[in-house]
């Protein structure tokens, strides 16, 4: 399974959601330190996200980074409607050279602030997005677009992450992805978006990846890791979490729909079963919910996706620099050389 972290550039960091901490705040120093933690401790590599009130900007983070850093990936979160094609090939070649070819995309099918598009015309976009890049990053011209000479010279596409669960979305994923990516779900609906997906995928005589963005809360024992979990979100206003949520621009999607259904369905402790904890998404948008246990138990629950077709996983906890430190001398142990880890 590859196994990455997550760095919080958006902000994103705190000891309890909804309280700021100053320390936590993005910044160069602090986050690039979660970077080289979640490579110290074995991680595959790290989501650098993209928003519009990020502290840092990714992709000049990235390029920064990569001269910090030997092995770890770059994902890095890519808004779709931002940038002309050949210019964002551009950049994403002279970055993946500048990394030594560690970098990989997730593209995200982003409106601009204040751009109204239907779910189909934003789609579209994204997959001719998709499709120029493709051409591009991989040597090929693209119409009258001859590609970056980089990306001649090295002819090396990164993997496109993509996820969303509208019609339209699924269809761009099936035509156009590497890895399909999932925000928290059952594992019974984490198995049909699965056969959905890869259904959609053999479809067209293609083959899907399949990947899962979750936060994780860890502790020595389950007792307590659900009082980390439950003081995580102690502090956190119901007023200030919706206005939270409702700051992103992806609050009205139908992902973005389905966590909120996911916390309805959820028990008075905000809990999926015994390990999934939604109480998360009260004050964040998107990926809203966490899993919750000691090692052996976040193990597991790791173990179990990857029995249903999920071999990409990305992580994050808060704080996400002492939670990246905890799961890999807690966890990772137990994925590498343990009795869950597939193949030992």
């Amino acid at each position: 399974m590859e196994l990455s972290w997550f760095s919080a550039l958006c902000d994103d960091d705190a000891e309890q959601i909804g309280v700021a901490d100053p320390t936590l705040l993005s910044s160069f120093e602090h986050c690039a330190e979660i970077v080289k933690e979640a490579e110290r401790q074995g991680f595959d590599s790290i989501l650098l996200p993209s928003g519009y009130e990020l502290g840092i900007d990714n992709t000049v983070f990235a390029a920064a980074v990569a001269t910090r850093t030997e092995s770890i990936r770059l994902l890095l979160a890519v808004r779709t409607g931002e940038l002309w094609p050949a210019q964002l090939a551009r950049q994403v070649a002279s970055l993946d050279e500048i990394a030594g070819g560690r970098i990989d995309l997730n593209l995200i099918s982003s409106p601009l602030p204040g751009e109204i598009l239907s779910s189909e015309a934003r789609y579209a976009r994204t997959a001719t997005v998709m499709a120029t890049l493709d051409d591009l990053l991989a040597g090929r011209p693209a119409g009258p677009l001859g590609p970056p000479r980089i990306a001649r010279d090295r002819r090396r596409r990164p993997p496109f992450y993509f996820g969303g669960l509208s019609e339209a979305a699924r269809d761009v994923a099936a035509r156009c992805a590497d890895v399909y990516l999932m925000w928290p779900d059952t594992l019974e609906g984490v198995a049909e978006t699965i056969a959905d997906l890869r259904g959609r995928a053999d479809h067209l005589g293609r083959t899907l990846r399949f990947g899962y963005r979750v936060h994780v809360v860890v502790r020595e024992t389950e007792a307590e890791a659900r009082a980390a979990a439950a003081h995580l979100v102690a502090a956190l206003d119901p007023e200030a979490g919706a206005d939270l949520r409702a700051k992103a621009l992806d609050s009205g999607s139908v992902g973005v729909a389905a966590q909120a259904s996911l916390r309805d369905l959820a028990d008075v402790d905000g809990y999926i079963g015994r390990h999934l904890f939604t109480g998360i998404g009260r004050g964040r948008s998107g990926c809203g919910a966490a899993v919750v246990g000691d090692p052996v138990q976040v193990a597991a629950y790791l173990h179990e996706l990857q029995d249903l077709g999920i071999d990409a996983v990305i992580l994050s906890g808060y704080p996400h620099l002492d939670e990246c430190r905890r799961f890999g001398e807690l966890v990772l142990p137990l994925l590498e050389h343990g009795p869950l880890f597939h193949g030992a």
